[in-house]
């Protein structure tokens, strides 16, 4: 297989290095995934604004949005958002054992651990959740709207775990515990 690198900013587009400079400002670094992909300045930007859109008015907190991003990651077994995930899961109030509870699909509140499986479902069905999984999603009180927005946050996530999947750059955060 081919090895890709994680590339110099400045061997990127002008538009990539562009959004990337912005990235290093609010992050304090350029995560490797993020410079990979860089080499293609229209997925960088079509992530990162698919990110701050599903950010805003959102059914989703931060942190409930970081369970997903979890869940989705360990179903997919991407090993660099497991990392950053963790990490930024850990920033916005979960512990390491929610973590792993969360990657488990054994989360300790309804609501959440209803978001989670539904997640679960959907991934590891390709697409189709179970019914069941579907069904408790709306008992715990969420709609149509959380319905649609999970299915972005899976389609988000799911991207970075594929282009990790196929690139194997170097995980630049602190390894996620094996589970």
């Amino acid at each position: 297989m081919k090895t890709i690198l994680v590339p110099e900013k400045e061997n990127l587009s002008q538009a990539s290095q562009t959004i990337l400079e912005a990235v290093a400002a609010k992050m304090g670094k350029i995560p490797n995934l993020y410079a990979t992909i860089g080499y293609s300045s229209a997925s960088l930007k079509a992530m990162l604004d698919t990110e701050t859109t599903l950010s805003h008015d959102s059914s989703y907190s931060a942190k409930e949005r970081e369970a997903i991003n979890l869940i989705v990651s360990q179903i997919n077994n991407c090993d660099y958002c497991l990392a950053a995930h963790t990490m930024i899961g850990k920033m916005r109030g979960f512990s390491e054992e929610d973590t792993i509870a969360i990657r488990k699909g054994v989360y300790n509140d309804a609501k959440l651990n209803a978001v989670i499986l539904l997640a679960k479902s959907i991934v590891s069905n390709k697409g189709t959740a179970d019914e069941s999984d579907l069904n408790r999603f709306f008992e715990v009180g969420y709609d149509e709207k959380a319905l649609v927005e999970l299915a972005a946050l899976i389609a988000l996530r799911s991207f970075t775990n594929y282009v990790f999947a196929n690139t194997k750059i170097p995980v630049d955060f602190p390894a996620a515990a094996k589970l």
